[in-house]
């Protein structure tokens, strides 16, 4: 077997039902803490506007604590949205954690200015779903956009919906204000201080065989493609990545994908504490920003009607839920089929001792494995790790859930 890619968090900051926004970011912390002791090589903040139940709303000042309370864990985001800032004051913000902990940031950049293909809600009931080599490759599922809602948060975030797309001259800008190489057009010095000079790894992220995946490839970035948000897209956008790729600031592509995971010691507890997630996504899908994470007893007294599950069946059926040797193996599939060189991984639960539980559950397994498998050690630096094929094939049609096996804290997390 080829050896099992490091693992990353992604942490929303999310907070259950009962719990207040303040212990959301207090436990996002403990996590670091914790993730940092069992190996996992990232750990990264989702950046989400008024959303009821995430609190993590600002990554980069929640960051500067994250970076306080850990020693060599990598920090960064995944990802910060431009068009929600400007490239000045997202450098500005990511150079003065990174000075402070330097060595250590990653920025990771994601499109806003409207919605991209991969976000939009598709038209027309939603095709079969298909099963690659034993990864689950759902549909588009349609689902209504609440244009009020979006609109609003354009405006309290400076943007309108008709602004024109600078996502590529943005990140040029990015970079170029890292690098201290900026040019304005006024002519005039230019020093993004403290950020000038620092070592900041720019990733991009992207959800499609769009722009992002094209233009990450185009520069030599790392790319990170979304198989926990826009799993239909994966596959997709990792290709355009790759055929896009020109050495830059990497040799070869390095591409880290993203998914959902709840991990218990058997496969009914698991499901149990998973089982608010599709009321949670559909709060997202319906318009009212993501809820307080429910407990299994509310999800049980709130079922969703037909249409509402079906709104969220993408979400649900690649969610991996299971007990560590079931997700171990699911998470070898993601990454034989999608070729990812690292893995990252986002849990919510409704406690958040489950979360961390569940984050060191998988952290044992997947260690255990690579132990076993492993003929020589996992390359420690980002542009050294050889990029691993894809080699995807169409297997089936119609939807079967991946699992099967047992296996079982963690050198091929470093």
């Amino acid at each position: 077997m080829t050896h099992r890619a490091p693992l990353s968090v992604l942490d929303l900051s999310p907070f259950g039902s009962g719990q207040t926004p303040a212990d959301g970011l207090r436990a996002s912390i403990d996590l670091a803490r914790r993730a940092e002791q069992l190996g996992y090589r990232r750990y990264w903040l989702a950046e989400h506007h008024l959303n009821p139940g995430i609190s993590g709303a600002a990554p980069h000042v929640l960051l500067a604590a994250i970076a306080a309370a850990t020693e060599r864990i990598r920090i960064g985001t995944a990802a910060t949205i431009i068009g929600n800032s400007t490239p000045l004051q997202v450098v500005e913000a990511a150079g003065v954690v990174s000075a402070l902990h330097p060595g250590r940031f990653d920025l990771g950049i994601g499109r806003s200015g409207g919605r991209s293909s991969a976000e939009k809600s598709p038209a027309g009931a939603a095709a079969p779903d298909r099963v690659v080599d034993g990864l689950v490759i759902p549909s588009p599922v349609p689902f209504p956009i609440d244009a009020p809602r979006f609109a609003a948060q354009a405006r309290l975030l400076g943007r309108s919906l008709d602004e024109p797309d600078t996502f590529e001259q943005d990140v040029h800008d990015i970079l170029a204000l890292i690098a201290g190489t900026y040019v304005p057009p006024e002519g005039v010095p230019i020093h993004a201080t403290p950020a000038e000079g620092e070592d900041i790894d720019v990733w991009i992220h992207g959800s499609s065989a769009g722009p992002s995946a094209r233009l990450a490839g185009s520069l030599g970035l790392p790319f990170g493609a979304n198989y926990h948000v826009a799993p239909f897209f994966v596959l997709e956008a990792v290709e355009a990545y790759r055929a896009a790729f020109v050495p830059g600031r990497l040799a070869a592509p390095h591409v880290i994908v993203s998914v959902d995971v709840v991990v218990a010691p058997t496969d009914a507890e698991a499901r149990e504490l998973a089982a608010g997630y599709p009321q949670w996504v559909h709060s997202i899908r319906a318009g009212q920003g993501a809820i307080p994470y429910p407990t299994a007893a509310q999800a049980r007294a709130n079922p969703l009607d037909p249409d509402a599950a079906a709104a969220v069946h993408d979400r649900v059926v690649t969610q991996f839920v299971g007990s560590p040797e079931r997700v171990a193996e699911q998470l070898d599939t993601l990454q034989r089929v999608t070729g990812a060189d690292e893995l990252l991984v986002t849990t919510i639960t409704h406690d958040p001792a489950d979360r961390v539980r569940s984050y060191e559950l998988l952290a044992a397994e997947w260690d255990a494995g690579a132990r076993a498998s492993r003929a020589e050690p996992v390359e420690a630096h980002l542009g050294d790790s050889p990029s691993t094929g894809s080699g995807h094939e169409t297997v089936s049609s119609g939807h079967e859930t991946v699992s099967a096996g047992h296996e079982t804290v963690i050198g091929a997390l470093a």
